[in-house]
């Protein structure tokens, strides 16, 4: 099978196995399932990195200081004195609810994300350019591929066509 193949079947089975959680978490938090769904794509490479199959860390999220959890360490962009890349700690957790909660958490709750939350749950471009703005990640481009994966798999209809039987149901 040609790796495009491949890696269409794998954004579609991601897409299918963690969209009524995102949308879970949009009710909950705010925060554009398709944001949600497209991140996770994109930060665990449709569920296929290491991050994501190892650590359950479907989102790139780093230790910080005060994280007390189980980690995981791999290279990405930090470096030593020397400017060698070294391994970064991640967060690790249980289960992929567990990452999806925490994700949440961590926009809900981190001060240079509050902006996000003027902002309506069908404006996942206002989310998209927001969060590289606030720092969530160093590529350049990160809004616009967010934003490429939402228009492509048509994510921006779980904003707007979630079961509204959801809106109860929480999480933790």
């Amino acid at each position: 099978m040609p790796t495009e193949n491949r890696m269409e079947k794998a954004a579609y089975n991601y897409i299918e196995a963690y969209k009524e959680l995102a949308i879970i978490e949009m009710y909950r938090t705010g925060i554009p399932a398709s944001i949600t769904i497209a991140q996770g794509l994109h930060e665990s490479n449709y569920g296929q990195s290491n991050l994501a199959t190892k650590a359950n860390n479907h989102f790139g999220i780093k230790c910080k200081r005060y994280w007390n959890g189980n980690t995981y360490y791999h290279k990405d962009d930090d470096t030593n004195a020397q400017g060698k890349i070294i391994k970064s700690c991640f967060r690790a957790y249980d289960s992929a609810l567990d990452s999806y909660v925490d994700h949440s958490n961590f926009l809900k709750h981190t001060e240079h994300y509050k902006k996000l939350f003027k902002l309506g749950k069908t404006d996942y471009r206002g989310w998209a350019h927001g969060l590289k703005k606030a720092g969530y990640a160093t590529d350049k481009q990160y809004a616009q591929k967010l934003i490429s994966k939402v228009e492509k798999y048509n994510l921006q209809s779980l904003d707007r066509n979630a079961n509204p039987s959801m809106r109860k149901v929480r999480t933790y």
